[in-house]
């Protein structure tokens, strides 16, 4: 009896369309089925003789049932959001008001950084504040107003700068785009004044305008700066009490790592100087040692920190999510709104459900080869094998998500072992005559037990449905 070459078995049966079903999770597609039907049944395993040799042959029915088509992804578990207040100034922690895993809402304060060098800056501010506009007539003529407006130039000058690098070591997103906005708006309005003061030098060296004008107008480009500089002095300071960006649960200190990962966002924390593990100095004369064997890593109450340290995370799991990595060749086939449903390997036993939100645009190179594309979805409650509700997973855990991409209903269905493949032309061997035919057919949506067979065969119609490598057309079953 000649063997058909391509014949596909069930567990190569994931390959059939053009080069899909590639294992290692690389584009890897489980496709399970659903009948919602009856389906084939297969009959007999019986003995046949072909040309003188004796092989097991399973026969079935071609039946009618429901197949889905399912893309099989790697994934994990989203929170709803996270954000991580730290420390914009070296300083001390004054206060730690909240402790770990308790509840917190949007805007709640949760520490107090002491830094003195703000607060003396502010002080100093202040006081150049109060004693603004009272220069009077600078000695010196037209020249003596040009030098006060060059001196109050580069007082603004600094106070600015000083206000651009207090806000840069703000990791809050909102707080440090409110101050930086503060700083555009003050140096702006300053510019203005200063420009105000020069022009009316030059006029009264031109002889157009009195003394007295000249005096106002660099009166208050003073008082604008000094003003300015205590306001933006005193933002500075109020941003060392770290408040709660989302409403949500509490982590002291910052994300840990993730596992076998060089580049999370506590390794880019400890690069900017921020780093909550190792020993530190404390100018005050001490030490601060966290992240050691046996020591909680948070930074307790009154230790010295250094601008960037992460104090407190706060998670927002109000609603869950996840991610799906899935590969180039499938993504396509991924439609928003697609029903999906999830494994995960901290909950075995367990099946969750959830639905396709967004599929990015740009694609992320995948660490094993190739392109992936990140798929969003939402997360909803699982049950447990015995019908039981499932636990609510946390962020970050890994899962194996089963996105449908294609449904057939009361289609006509054939097992997937059933079909065999030569030139690229798939096929079924049919019993016509009281032997075996060859009959060509046309594939739909595809399971991996069981596809859709639009063209071909009808339900009822006998089939071989294993042992088909050893079928020679004519052979009787």
């Amino acid at each position: 009896m000649a063997r058909e070459e391509n014949a596909l078995t069930p567990t190569d049966a994931e390959g059939r369309r053009g080069g899909h079903g590639v294992r290692a999770y690389r584009g890897r597609r489980k496709q399970t089925l659903v009948m919602a039907l009856a389906g084939v049944l297969v009959f007999s395993m019986t003995a046949a003789s072909c040309g003188g040799k004796t092989s097991s042959v399973s026969m079935g029915q071609v039946g009618r049932g429901t197949v889905d088509e399912v893309v099989e992804a790697p994934g994990s578990v989203t929170a709803r959001a996270a954000a991580t207040v730290s420390a914009p100034s070296s300083g001390t922690l004054e206060e730690l008001r909240v402790e770990a895993g308790q509840r917190v809402g949007k805007g709640q304060v949760l520490a107090v950084i002491d830094a003195p060098e703000l607060e003396q800056r502010r002080d100093d501010a202040e006081r150049a504040l109060q004693q603004a506009g009272s220069t009077g007539v600078p000695a010196g003529g037209t020249s003596g107003f040009t030098t006060v407006r060059k001196r109050t130039d580069k007082q603004a000058e600094k106070a600015f700068a000083d206000a651009r690098a207090a806000a840069a070591k703000i990791t809050d997103p909102n707080v440090k785009a409110a101050l930086v906005k503060q700083v555009d708006a003050a140096q702006q309005q300053y510019e203005a004044a200063s420009g105000a003061a020069a022009a009316a030098v030059r006029s009264v060296q031109r002889g157009v305008a009195s003394l007295g004008a000249a005096v106002s107008s660099l009166s208050k480009a003073q008082e604008l700066q000094a003003r300015q500089a205590f306001e933006l002095a005193d933002a500075a300071v109020d941003a060392l009490t770290l408040k709660a960006p989302v409403a949500g649960t509490v982590q002291l200190g910052g994300p840990g790592p993730a596992s076998g990962s060089g580049s999370s966002l506590s390794d880019l924390l400890n690069a900017a100087g921020g780093a909550t593990g190792g020993t530190g100095a404390d100018p005050a004369g001490g030490t601060t040692s966290t992240g050691s064997a046996g020591v909680d890593s948070a930074v307790p109450q009154g230790a010295f920190v250094a601008a960037g340290t992460p104090i407190a995370t706060v998670v927002d799991v109000s609603t869950l999510g996840l991610t799906a990595a899935v590969d180039e060749t499938d993504v396509l086939l991924v439609k928003t709104g697609a029903a999906a449903t999830v494994e995960l390997d901290a909950a075995e036993g367990a099946t969750y459900r959830a639905k396709v939100k967004a599929i990015d645009m740009l694609p992320t190179n995948s660490a094993r080869g190739g392109v992936s594309y990140q798929v969003r979805l939402d997360l909803s409650a699982g049950k447990n094998a015995d019908g039981t509700t499932a636990p609510t997973p946390r962020p970050g855990m890994s899962a194996v998500i089963h996105l449908q991409v294609r449904q057939a209903t009361d289609a006509v269905t054939v097992p997937a072992s059933a079909i065999v493949n030569t030139d690229g032309q798939n096929a079924v061997w049919a019993v016509r005559n009281g032997r075996y035919e060859r009959v060509p057919v046309t594939l739909g949506v595809q399971g991996e037990d069981v596809v859709q067979v639009t063209d071909g065969v009808q339900p009822g119609q006998s089939i071989a449905v294993s042992g088909t490598d050893q079928i020679t057309a004519g052979d009787k079953p």
